[in-house]
């Protein structure tokens, strides 16, 4: 997970004809240096408009589709450069935070909005943080879910020993869980798709506080999760905005699982300690895909937070 925590100046999109926000997939050309890349994004249910930046970096858009979110809010699903129908960039070096930055604000230019609430999952988390400290103008309120203010050797240490923990409790039953440490630290970025696919499938159930007692309901979206490989190969230091996090100046809801292996409260704390009035949400039982896992007490959190904020989701 290489990203650059320095931005460079945003670049406009070249315009569509169609409403930006009229229901379903929608593509904007966006200038990255000397090219054009395709950028698409997806925009689903009705009320205030909500942008949703996914993780990975490098997996596809469609996990973090949240229908119950949809019946209060018109979602804006990015569908992150280097994944699905997105353009690819000329240099996969430059799959880092100030590329995804810069493309998420040429969807909100694009957008023509004055200012949006803006959710970042894991590493959409990290581009979330970055884009409200960079462009506060635009961020109406923030919600930063399963997500963390810096990576580097701790981050990762700590994610291997939970994962490890994790291993122990159910390699009795499951012994294929062994395999789940190499998985993680597996160099994605010597795969190819469906090599790297592969991979993020095979440890999936660790982002689940109960896959196994649900896995006929989770399992159908196991096989359908999808990764990327080439933004794994994106180059710069690790992220940190740990001294700046005081600089966001959006009402900001943290959301985080309990059983969050990787990004879990440890992180969500720091976040919620350095940004100013930020709410801490803890959700029982819960993993790194709590849209997915607790649903109802997920979108219960978002909408109430909104509507505190913003004087109602209608």
């Amino acid at each position: 997970m290489n990203v650059s925590p320095e931005p460079t100046p945003p670049q406009s999109p070249v315009e569509e004809q169609d409403s930006p926000l009229s229901p379903g997939t929608h593509t904007i050309a966006v200038r990255h240096g000397s090219s054009v890349i395709e950028q698409r994004y997806h925009v689903a249910g009705t009320g205030p408009v909500c942008i949703a930046h996914s993780g990975g970096p490098g997996i596809g858009w469609e996990y973090l589709r949240m229908p119950l979110l949809e019946q209060d809010l018109t979602m804006v699903y990015v569908e992150p450069v280097g994944t699905g129908a997105s353009g690819r960039l000329p240099d996969a070096r430059e799959y880092n935070l100030a590329t995804y930055t810069r493309f998420l604000h040429a969807v909100i230019e694009h957008l023509a909005l004055p200012e949006v609430a803006l959710l970042g999952h894991s590493h959409g988390g990290f581009v979330a943080q970055r884009y409200a400290l960079d462009h506060p103008e635009h961020v109406a309120s923030l919600i930063l879910y399963d997500t963390s203010p810096v990576t580097g050797d701790d981050f990762w240490s700590v994610a291997v020993a939970n994962m490890e923990r994790f291993a122990q409790r159910h390699v009795a039953e499951h012994p294929e869980v062994a395999t789940y440490v190499a998985g993680l630290t597996a160099p994605l970025g010597q795969l190819d798709d469906d090599g790297a696919t592969s991979v993020l499938r095979s440890f999936l159930p660790t982002y689940f506080y109960d896959y196994w007692g649900r896995e006929d309901e989770f399992g159908p979206a196991r096989q359908m999760l999808r990764m990327y490989a080439a933004p794994a190969r994106g180059e710069g230091p690790p992220f940190d905005v740990r001294g700046e996090l005081a600089g966001v100046s959006a009402p900001t809801l943290v959301l985080v699982g309990e059983a969050d292996f990787i990004c879990g409260p440890r992180w969500a704390q720091m976040i919620h300690d350095e940004v100013p009035g930020a709410q801490l949400v803890v959700l029982d039982k819960t993993g790194h895909l709590g849209h997915v896992e607790s649903p109802e007490a997920f979108a219960t959190t978002v909408v109430t937070f909104l509507a505190s904020v913003h004087g109602g989701t209608e």
